[in-house]
């Protein structure tokens, strides 16, 4: 994940101001919530039944967008319809990330494949510039036949990945046990197509087949629901994901993430004792 975050890092200084708005919640306007941060030329705004935005990889470059606005805590929501066909090599991110060296960031990663393999789905979270928590899970459809929503659920309890509203992941607040949490630095919204053949697809054994380019990976209802780095009096508590009820999944989500860990879970770094030498902290009870 180096060469994207390198690539986003070089090309911030767009988007690093912190705006004043309370809330925003819509999924109408793809300019008014984001721009192009990394080769806008490879960035199309569509029209049609509301704004599809594609994003293009050839042997030139990549690309990707990120929102104008960082915010602490809340929901990003994107539809997305991945790369079609051999698509290995290649990595289409929607993620969540703080500037600097000790940033935070909580990432969708989906890394293409050769033609007839399935995708794999990488999520993973930073906390204070340290990441290495990296799940990736498979998918009980086909994610290049249509568009499927992908959110992002950040509050003070935990960081919640979901696909099409089932839950896949959660990553709890144990900072009582001494364990780093996201949850002071404003984060931006991104997403991105880039190049990762070094390890991408099957340890990068399956390089980008360029003569398949270019690769198209497209993006709609690009929805945030999330709050200001800066709340005004009394504005935390009115926020629906700070609710207590928001604080654990119900009987039925719990019951959907254990389905999904049972049946599309394939590396856990919390079942890795060859990487890990001890165990992360959060792995541990």
């Amino acid at each position: 994940m180096a060469s994207r975050a390198a690539h986003r890092s070089s090309s911030l200084c767009a988007l690093c101001y912190i705006a004043p708005l309370l809330t925003l919640a819509t999924a109408a306007n793809f300019t008014d919530l984001f721009e192009p941060y990394w080769a806008a030329d490879h960035v199309a705004v569509l029209d049609g039944d509301g704004p599809v935005v594609e994003l293009k990889l050839d042997n030139t470059s990549g690309c990707g967008f990120g929102s104008k606005n960082k915010y602490l805590f809340g929901q990003a929501s994107m539809q997305i319809k991945l790369i079609e066909g051999d698509s290995a090599g290649t990595v289409t991110a929607f993620y969540m990330s703080s500037d600097g060296p000790n940033h935070d960031e909580v990432d969708f990663e989906f890394l293409g494949n050769v033609s007839g393999e399935p995708y794999l789905v990488q999520t993973n979270v930073y906390a204070d510039g340290t990441g290495n928590r990296e799940q990736r899970h498979s998918l009980w459809f086909d994610p290049t036949a249509d568009f499927h929503t992908y959110s992002i659920l950040w509050n003070r309890y935990h960081v919640r990945f979901l696909v099409d509203g089932i839950p896949i992941r959660m990553f709890p607040n144990k900072e009582l046990q001494g364990i780093p949490f996201p949850k002071s630095q404003p984060m931006g919204v991104y997403a991105s197509v880039w190049n990762a053949n070094d390890w991408a697809t099957q340890g990068g054994r399956v390089k980008t087949n360029w003569s398949h380019g270019p690769f198209v990976s497209a993006f709609r209802a690009l929805d945030i629901d999330a709050g200001s780095p800066e709340p005004g009096p009394g504005e935390e508590a009115a926020h629906w994901w700070d609710a207590p009820e928001m604080s654990g999944l119900s009987p039925h989500q719990r019951r959907q993430l254990k389905w999904v860990r049972a049946k599309h879970l394939v590396y856990d770094y919390c079942r890795d004792s060859a990487r890990f030498v001890q165990l992360p902290g959060e792995c541990l009870g």
